[in-house]
């Protein structure tokens, strides 16, 4: 899977021009336009924000705050047209790992966001555990008592998503768009048989059904 972007910007023309650069590298941009949406999108997170600080209702202050109770080590970004020291400064405080004060030109911020990236998760972790599950996202196996559980690519997938977003509420709609991207029309039913094939072939792992939304994993 491509790396994940949330980007906030409510200037409309700055939006789709930084949009535009970001997904020329190959990233998956989910752009909002208001704090209030951004911060719908908190969970399941994504693999890095870019936040404006100026925004007409929550501003930057107040979601990276928000991002932070959910993913204390998730990169942030800050992008802002106001006083540089000082924002830099806050930022800082509040855990964002790098400034960007406007005007900048687009290219910088994806050089920014590239070096970001390689910085942070060149060396992230690569085996996650979910009990009495071992899942590894370079070789893309699960493993239960050094046995390896055969899986099919969208099964992994799915168990991997999963893993990273331990005690989160996903709904159907997230998992489809996570799983199959733009690859798939039809119903969101297809993840309920997804979650089915899953369940049998690893009995132990506790994911629960959220009535009328989608699935939560929680720990054993």
């Amino acid at each position: 899977m491509s790396i994940k972007i949330n980007l906030v910007e409510d200037d409309t023309n700055l939006n789709l021009i930084l949009t535009s650069y970001l997904e020329k590298e190959g990233w998956d941009v989910t752009s909002f336009f208001t704090g209030e949406a951004a911060k719908k999108a908190i969970t399941p997170s994504p693999d890095l924000w870019i936040l404006d600080i100026m925004l007409p209702d929550i501003d930057g202050y107040e979601l990276i705050k928000e991002i932070k109770k959910t993913s204390q080590n998730l990169p942030v970004i800050f992008i802002s047209a106001r006083d540089a020291d000082i924002d830099r400064v806050v930022g800082l405080e509040l855990g964002s790992d790098d400034y960007l004060s406007k005007p900048f030109l687009p290219r910088e911020l994806v050089i920014r966001t590239k070096k970001l990236i390689e910085r942070v998760y060149q060396n992230k972790q690569t085996i996650l555990s979910i009990f009495p599950y071992t899942v590894n996202e370079i070789t893309r196996t699960v493993l239960k008592d050094d046995k390896e559980i055969e899986l099919t690519s969208k099964e992994f997938d799915l168990v991997l998503y999963f893993a990273k977003n331990i005690g989160a509420a996903l709904s159907r709609e997230q998992i489809l768009n996570y799983i199959w991207e733009d690859n798939y029309i039809g119903t969101d039913r297809v993840v309920d048989d997804l979650i089915r094939r899953l369940r049998k072939k690893m009995p132990e792992l506790r994911i629960e059904t959220i009535y009328g939304y989608g699935y939560r994993m929680v720990k054993s």
